[in-house]
């Protein structure tokens, strides 16, 4: 009796540690930044004034056609979500914005009189950091300094501990940055991630209201991105679900791997590619709908096209969706005739179609649904779609038009659209998903 109840027990034993090694380990994503207005509508309105100079680096294309890395800072500005991390031996916390159009991971370092806070990675007290020298292989992807020409006339290289480290500096929003190549452990919840290859941020030039305090962690495409630089590890598949700005108290999470953690009721659509800005989530979408009507837009209006950067991105750090002007207009136009408020529509900050709630009967305001390749429909839930204020009676259409003063190709899937949604990136096989989860 003994061993055949032993022998189910080693069975349940080995299945709940498969289960535990399949999972996919999960951090907390905070809000960053905390407005002064307790009401989402003003604070979104604050968030959103900083969206043109990161639809200004989403749409600008890399100098070189075929370069395989973005830019290693973003116009994110000022970052909106975090996660808690760990850099060095012993690991030292630190909080990095997350951003899912840049690849590289860049941390303040000490000595630094410059950075926006006094909390630094201090390289010296870990012992598995180290410096890359100008002739490493990661430094041209940094854009660092090429390595000096030889002394002397000779051919030779000098062995590498003699060369400088790899040094770059880069713009991020109003400022610029100086960083220097360097390698060590990151750790990611339980997961630790040898010589992870990062920019230690040494000295920062201009206002550093917009930068993120402590760092960033790039989740592009690209090979300096945490998906290429952690290999097998979590199989080219991460997934984060993002909280709402209806409190700056509540927190989402960032599942990294294509282990249990990830949802079974996802659906996914191609992801596609553009070679001149290869860090991009691109998404084919195919149309709009409010309510049950479709919104009719002029044809190609979602097509992708690489040369032109056309087409459709998802991304981490623009606050409020944009689409092109054609695309706005007509999603506008139908949202207007069905929610048909009595007195019109007044502007207010980047949104134009805002009224006053009371005019309007309850539940009058329709749905917005993303119709993607894949027959993926997006119905966007209502707090997503139309943002309150707290103080009047007013609701306001969540999305806007595109900027007249940058690229007016790129469409924009950004993080308020994505609250409470279950985002899957997954990179391995060339697709995105999208599940409905509450992760307040």
């Amino acid at each position: 009796m003994a061993a055949t109840t032993t022998i189910p027990l080693l069975l349940l034993l080995l299945l709940l540690a498969a289960t535990v090694a399949a999972a996919a380990a999960e951090l907390s994503v905070y809000h960053n930044v905390h407005p002064s207005s307790p009401s989402p509508l003003e604070s979104i309105i604050a968030l959103a004034r900083d969206d043109d100079a990161r639809l200004l680096f989403l749409s600008s294309k890399a100098a070189t056609a075929g370069v395989s890395s973005a830019p290693v800072a973003s116009g994110q500005a000022p970052p909106s979500y975090v996660v808690r991390a760990g850099l060095g031996s012993p690991s030292q916390q630190l909080l990095l914005a997350l951003d899912t159009s840049a690849d590289a991971t860049w941390a303040h370092c000490s000595p630094c009189g410059t950075c926006p806070s006094s909390s630094l990675f201090a390289p010296a007290n870990s012992s598995s950091y180290a410096s890359l020298p100008c002739s490493s292989s990661w430094c041209p992807l940094f854009q660092g300094q090429a390595c000096p020409a030889p002394q002397g006339g000779g051919d030779a290289a000098p062995p590498p501990a003699t060369l400088p480290t790899c040094a770059f500096s880069k713009p991020f929003a109003d400022a610029s940055f100086q960083a220097a190549l360097a390698s060590d452990t990151l750790r990611l919840g339980k997961d630790a991630i040898p010589n992870y290859t990062f920019g230690c941020v040494s000295s920062v030039t201009g206002p550093t209201t917009n930068m993120p305090r402590q760092g960033l962690l790039g989740l592009g495409r690209g090979p300096m991105a945490l998906l290429s630089q952690a290999g097998s590890l979590y199989n080219g598949v991460f997934s984060y679900c993002l909280p709402s700005y209806r409190s700056y108290y509540f927190s989402g999470s960032l599942r990294l791997g294509a282990g249990g953690g990830q949802p079974r009721s996802v659906r996914y659509t191609p992801m596609l590619r553009n070679p001149h800005r290869s860090s991009l989530y691109y998404v084919n979408v195919t149309g709009l709908s409010v309510g049950r009507a479709w919104v009719k837009v002029p044809a190609g209006s979602f097509a992708f096209d690489a040369a032109t950067g056309a087409g459709t991105v998802v991304d981490s750090g623009t606050v409020i969706t944009r689409w092109t002007a054609p695309v706005y207009a007509a999603l506008r136009e139908e949202f207007r005739r069905q929610v048909a408020a009595p007195s019109g529509y007044t502007s207010l900050g980047a949104f134009d179609t805002c009224f006053n709630t009371d005019e309007v009967a309850a539940g009058g305001a329709p749905a917005v649904t993303v119709h993607m390749d894949g027959g993926v429909d997006l119905a966007l839930p209502m707090e997503n779609t139309l943002i309150h204020s707290s103080a009047t009676p007013l609701a306001c259409l969540a999305m806007a038009e595109a900027p007249q003063n940058v690229n007016s190709v790129v469409n924009v899937i950004a993080n308020l659209q994505q609250q409470n949604i279950r985002v899957v990136f997954d990179v391995a096989n060339s697709r995105i998903g999208f599940a409905k989860e509450s992760c307040n």
